[in-house]
């Protein structure tokens, strides 16, 4: 039996672990939106080069510019109100997957029955430890799962929108319409920048303006560079100007964005090599040990204490690692 300090120890270092863990998970995007609204807010008193311009006319454009941007900066506030995280459907949509609601869930019985025949006749569990291991299973390996494709695709789509900028500038200086840009495009771009184009150019035959078509876009991608598309396009709709120099300037943001990146990715890449061997050596030592001494380490699956121990083990290897993804995830 366990003694009372003992239990007021063991709820202690449950509720600071668990703290720590919603703090290293909810830190990050609220760090993300403080930058946004910065940003938001030096582009709407950034100097737009208008002391060039006549006095009544520099006036009016400004003043259009910085409505243009108040209206956009308050839409985002509304969507970030009203929807902090996608839901499921559009969750699976910007994966890229295909999978339907379904789909999906049914994944999520499989996942949970994977668990628990891996929990429950290989490990040797009991049947409530397997039944909670085989529930964590079935919530977090689909979710996970389409998290992931869901960022590779996102990561796909930021790689290849400077290249598809450049085909509206190099098109709109030929002559082209804009909306001609956009269907070229649609028809002949690498996906998934081909698909949500193709979108685009359907809301557009359904008579949406190509200014919310770009918003639209910004909300189906939920990424900097298309928010910096939708920025550009609804200026100089509604203020005018050179559309394709300003478009010029966004494909050249766009791309020294991308070499940060790498560069980024490249300084950080030991620190995630670090990260990595550190949080597999625990289970991989326990593998070992499991091969070569089972009676050794049978204890921790034996016995209630084991069993305590793991979980404990597992609760602060999960906060160790979401810390130290929080250290090495630099968002710009």
């Amino acid at each position: 039996m366990l003694t009372s300090g003992l239990l007021v120890l063991i709820f202690m270092l449950t509720a600071l672990s668990v703290g720590s863990a919603l703090y290293a998970i909810f830190k990050p995007r609220f760090t993300s939106q403080a930058l946004a609204k910065k940003r938001l807010r030096l582009a709407a008193g950034a100097p737009l080069g208008i002391s060039k311009l006549a006095g009544g006319g520099a006036k009016f454009r400004k003043r259009s510019i910085e409505e243009t941007l108040k209206d956009i900066e308050d839409k985002q506030k509304e969507k970030a109100r009203n929807k902090s995280s996608p839901a499921l459907t559009e969750r699976l949509r910007q994966s890229g997957l295909g999978w339907t609601r379904t789909t999906y869930l049914t994944m999520c019985a499989a996942a949970g029955v994977m668990g628990y025949v891996l929990t429950a006749f290989a490990i040797g569990f009991d049947v409530v430890p397997a039944a909670g291991l085989s529930l964590a299973s079935a919530l977090l390996v689909p979710h996970v799962y389409v998290g992931i494709k869901r960022n590779r695709r996102f990561a796909a789509f930021g790689d290849e929108l400077p290249n598809a900028v450049d085909v509206i500038v190099r098109g709109v200086r030929s002559g082209l319409p804009l909306g001609d840009c956009l269907r070229i495009i649609a028809a002949e771009g690498q996906e998934p920048v081909r698909s949500e184009f193709r979108v685009i150019v359907d809301d557009q035959t359904l008579g949406v303006p190509v200014q919310d078509a770009m918003l639209r876009l910004a909300e189906r991608v939920p990424l900097p560079e298309t928010n910096f598309l939708a920025t550009v396009v609804s200026v100089q709709n509604r203020a005018g100007g050179n559309l394709t120099e300003a478009l010029a300037n966004l494909s050249n943001v766009l791309r020294e964005r991308k070499k940060m990146r790498g560069k980024i990715k490249a300084m950080s890449a030991e620190a995630k090599a670090s990260a990595g061997i550190i949080g597999a050596l625990p289970p991989v030592v326990a593998g070992i040990l499991y091969l070569t001494s089972p009676q050794y380490i049978s204890l921790l699956f034996t016995t209630d204490l084991g069993q305590l121990v793991l979980a404990g083990c597992a609760i602060w290897m999960s906060l160790g690692i979401m810390v130290m993804r929080a250290m090495i995830n630099f968002d710009f």
